[in-house]
């Protein structure tokens, strides 16, 4: 920057900031202030031949008041007169106060802009760079209209200085952020990548941060900065500090750069190219080498930027997640700041070694840390690292640990902070039901668990041992003994109540025959919690009593009095009142068998996911598990049987109404209400779709959970007025992945994530759609349109639900589309989905998989009948047949998982060569029902296989044709 003159001392600025300092009052500087802002107007309206000396003094007084909060309502001509001055100093001034206070509406933009033009096209360095940082500075549409182009050529042209390379990358970064659909890079982008090669470290600094932005959105065209960017950061780590003397910050060379290079190697794979890889290998190990030997200086600033690398290259690993070498290494070099004294080295030691907890090649390493985990779970003073701890206990917790992990939690509990309680009980839920091997340790952990934070055991909790009790025979009779005795203690938690009531009043009988808990000892025992207990809790227990009366008919009597007695048959709350009356005359008026019929047992729960986990993931917010895992099925509830059906308290009165209809949740897609549950807090990755908590019943949707006379939800408002997009070319291949299954990813790229999950009973459909932020940044505006080309309207009716027009980054939202099938079809519908991400639209096109198989009804026939239909069908048009070659190998499994999924019978032992499959299904539409027989016939030789399909409908023969074909 160029020197300051004295004569640029502006004396008159000076006096007049120190007597606004020696003002012994406010109303004494508001006075001071009005003088002097009148003085200013009158020497700019009278004074027509005022220098730039007095202009800028009189300009950097304005801006001074303005600082100081007052407003400011004149001067700002002057201060753009002030741009076309030729002394730095007076133009410095001029596009500060511009920064500061001209508004991007103002009418003045336009003389600014030419002023701004000049400086960039005077080729002066200084002003080149006073022009481009008031660029950045306002950074407004109109500056990124004006300028987007201009900006890029001055970045690459050879002879640009490198202070002006510096500020132009910058100036082009923040408009970048500002309006991303303004610059486009186009002819410059591979001139811009190789400012990587640059001589000038600030230069290469500089362009670093505008490629990683760039990266981020268009990955596709940058990906030659890979390569580069490994030769750089090899350049850099094997150099020694005094090397890049004016880059070496105390004895590390060029950090900050070293930091931006590995985090723009984290937006792509491992690089293909294997002389690449090799060689960022070789910097990453030797990235962990330096971090072992001794340190070059005490100083805290030495090891800051020491370690900052190292971070950024573990990170790296983590993200490749394919060297088993270096996962190791990073494991062990972050197992020793597990115990160094620095705070915050242990934090982000704790919160990395959470995701290597989940990588195959790192797991074991990471276990051998859990003795030094368990203690700073225990001993750490700052509770955010305490709760990393108790966060890498879960993550690293297996069959071989999980009763040292789960008991360590436990004794935590007692004394853990009440802001992580809730989350810790949920964690050590999940871990006792995911690896149970011994239900009976399963039953004394959760019992535990509520005598120890009961407050913080949710329903959720509860619930889930109940099903799982219900659901295990071999469980049963040990869980009311030990629910018995925990009953016994002088206090004791509602939740605790809640399961015990539910578990004696359905399996008391078991402990019945030992006189310490005999029928009436049972019914005392929890009648002596009755007082105590809140309303829900004692609808209950009024639900055990009348078991307990089928169970054991000795009790009859005593139980008919409580029932009987004023505080419960006139009970102020109507729904204690109702159960009383109705129980009370339910045992009075029926038959043994009768009651027995109405009281008996519940049924066992049908196998779902744990709600525990989705109660997790809605505490942890969106970052639990990822949609891709959506193949996977259920995971962490696949251990035990028991489903997510929320146990309800009055389920107990009558068994036999609470089985839940075979149409009423096909695919377990109902949620349990989230009861007290936190709000969601900042996470990373997406929510599992098959999460309980995640679907919501839509508008339009009777209580069979099916298409109902309601009108749809009106139409969310237009994100935007451009067309919809064309499908995409793969849209079809899409399609055809969902012919033969429900659920799984439909489209994914790098900002976007879309999953399905549906569900299909005789003509009628529920789709589920979930959208799913993979950045970190919000999407606007969000829009989605099914629509339905051609003739498709009057075949399918399709009625969805409006979704939420902004997106989180890293969170999801879900779409429910309810379809009714009308009559056969061919085409698909069309989801268009819509949103700015960064200001730049996003218009995509897709195919729903909604196809003509998914409303077949399986129908079982013996040989003779499939035969005799098979023949009556055998007009040319009735026929679709086609011979094509295998796509894969002939794997008869693998056939007939897909003819299963595609939703008809498979039929055994029909056709005479064994080795082909038959088929047969009707499809369901609301028109009328079409009939269809599949034969296929597989030639393992020739890898061929020779598909016929007839119905009594030739244009569902030849469609379904059409995508089984595709399928083998």
């Amino acid at each position: 920057m160029p020197a300051v003159s004295k004569g640029d001392g502006m004396r008159g600025l000076a006096v007049f900031i120190s007597d606004i300092r020696n003002c012994k009052s406010k109303e004494a500087e508001i006075k001071r202030i009005n003088k002097e802002l009148a003085n200013i107007r009158s020497k700019f309206k009278g004074d027509k031949a005022l220098d730039g000396y007095s202009k800028k003094k009189y300009v950097c007084k304005l801006l001074f008041i303005f600082l100081l909060g007052h407003d400011i309502d004149f001067g700002h001509m002057e201060a753009v007169n002030l741009l076309s001055s030729n002394k730095y100093t007076e133009k410095q001034i001029g596009y500060l106060f511009i920064s500061v206070l001209v508004n991007s509406n103002s009418e003045l933009i336009r003389l600014i802009n030419n002023a701004i033009k000049n400086d960039l096209s005077s080729r002066n360095p200084t002003f080149m760079c006073l022009a481009l940082h008031c660029i950045a500075n306002v950074g407004s549409r109109e500056m990124a209209e004006a300028f987007a182009g201009e900006i890029p050529r001055i970045l690459v042209a050879g002879d640009t200085m490198d202070s002006v390379k510096q500020s132009a990358a910058l100036c082009l970064l923040r408009l970048y952020k500002t309006c991303p659909d303004l610059v486009l890079m186009g002819e410059w982008t591979s001139r811009v990548v190789h400012l990587l090669n640059d001589q000038h470290m600030g230069v290469v600094t500089a362009a670093i941060s505008l490629i990683t932005c760039l990266s981020q959105k268009n990955p596709d065209e940058f990906k030659t900065c890979v390569s580069l960017a490994v030769s750089r950061l090899s350049r850099i780590v094997s150099s020694a500090s005094t090397d890049l003397q004016d880059y070496t910050y105390y004895f590390v060379p060029a950090p900050w750069l070293s930091c931006k290079l590995l985090r723009l190697l984290q937006c792509y794979p491992p690089p293909e190219d294997g002389a690449v890889k090799g060689r960022l290998v070789e910097c990453l190990e030797t990235i962990l080498n330096k971090a072992q030997e001794p340190p070059k200086s005490k100083k805290v600033q030495h090891s800051n930027a020491k370690n900052a690398i190292l971070f950024e290259a573990i990170a790296l690993i983590i993200h490749y997640d394919s060297e088993p070498n270096l996962l190791v290494r990073a494991c062990n070099q972050l197992g020793q700041f597990l115990q160094h004294r620095e705070t915050n080295l242990r934090y982000l030691a704790l919160e990395s070694m959470c995701t290597l907890a989940s990588s195959e090649f790192s797991h074991e390493a990471v276990k051998t840390h859990i003795e030094t985990v368990i203690n700073a779970l225990k001993t750490e003073r700052d509770v955010s690292v305490r709760q990393r701890a108790a966060d890498l206990l879960y993550a690293m917790c297996d069959r071989s640990n999980a009763k040292q992990i789960v008991a360590e939690m436990l004794s935590y509990l007692e004394t853990a902070d009440y802001s992580i309680r809730e989350e810790m009980v949920l964690k050590v839920a999940i871990l006792a039901e995911k690896y149970a091997v011994d239900y009976s340790w399963y039953v004394d952990t959760i019992l535990n668990l509520i005598r120890i934070a009961g407050d913080y055991v949710s329903e959720e909790v509860w619930y889930r041992v109940i099903q799982i009790v219900i659901n295990r025979d071999d469980v049963q009779g040990y869980a009311a003994k030990t629910v018995f005795e925990a009953l016994q203690a002088p206090a004791c938690h509602e939740n605790m109540v809640k399961v015990g009531g539910y578990i004696l009043g359905e399996f008391g009988n078991l402990i019945a025959g030992d006189p310490r808990s005999s029928p009436l000892v049972q019914f005392n025992l929890l009648h002596s919690k009755f007082h105590l207990c809140s309303v829900p809790t004692r609808a209950l227990l009024l639900s055990a009593y009348i078991k307990f009366i089928n169970l054991f008919p000795e009790t009859k009597s005593t139980i008919q009095e409580v029932l009987r007695c004023d505080s419960q048959i006139r009970n102020s709350d109507v729904e204690l009142q109702q159960r009383a009356v109705e129980y009370l005359k339910l045992s009075s008026i029926a038959s043994t068998d009768v009651l027995a019929t109405v009281l008996e047992e519940m049924p066992p729960f049908p196998e779902r996911e744990s709600s525990i986990l989705a109660k997790l993931k809605k505490k942890k917010g969106p970052g639990a598990v990822s949609v891709n895992e959506l193949e996977d099925g259920k995971r962490e509830g696949g251990e035990l049987n028991g489903g997510g059906e929320r146990a309800d308290s009055s389920a107990m009165a009558a068994s036999n109404a609470s089985t839940p209809s075979p149409s009423a949740d096909l695919l377990g897609l109902r949620p349990a209400p989230a009861v007290g549950s936190a709000p969601p807090s900042a996470g990373s990755l997406l929510v599992d779709v098959f999460s309980e908590g995640s679907a919501a019943p839509s508008a339009g949707v009777n209580d069979d959970g099916f298409l109902s006379s309601a009108p749809p939800p009106p139409a969310a408002a237009a994100a935007v007025s451009e067309e919809p997009a064309p499908p995409l070319p793969e849209a079809e291949d899409l399609l055809n992945k969902f012919v033969c299954k429900n659920n799984g990813v439909l489209f994914e790229n790098q900002l976007l994530q879309i999953g399905i999950k549906s569900e299909y009973r005789q003509n009628l459909g529920r789709m589920y759609l979930f959208y799913g932020n993979k950045t970190s940044v919000q999407f606007v505006s969000f829009s989605t349109t099914v629509s339905c080309p051609d003739e498709l309207p009057t075949q399918l009716n399709l009625q969805t639900k409006t979704v939420e027009p902004l997106i989180e980054g890293g969170a999801q939202v879900q779409q429910v589309v309810n379809i009714e099938c009308l009559t056969d079809f061919v085409d698909a519908p069309l989801l268009n989905i819509k949103f700015r991400y960064g200001g730049a639209l996003q218009n995509l096109t897709l195919k729903l998989p909604v196809t003509i198989n998914k409303f077949f009804q399986p129908t079982e026939m013996l040989s003779q009948e499939f035969f005799q239909r098979w023949k009556q069908l055998s007009q040319p048009q009735q026929e679709a047949q086609k011979i094509f070659k295998a796509g894969h190998g002939i794997d008869t499994e693998v056939v007939k998982a897909k003819l299963l999924g595609l939703g008809t019978a498979l039929l055994e032992n029909v056709d005479p060569n064994p080795e082909n499959f038959v088929c047969a299904g009707v499809i369901q539409t609301k028109a009328q029902q079409v009939g269809c027989l599949l034969r296929l016939e597989p030639n393992a030789q020739a890898q061929m296989y020779r598909l016929t399909l007839r119905s009594s409908k030739d244009t569902v023969s030849k469609r379904l044709c059409e995508l089984l074909s595709e399928q083998f």
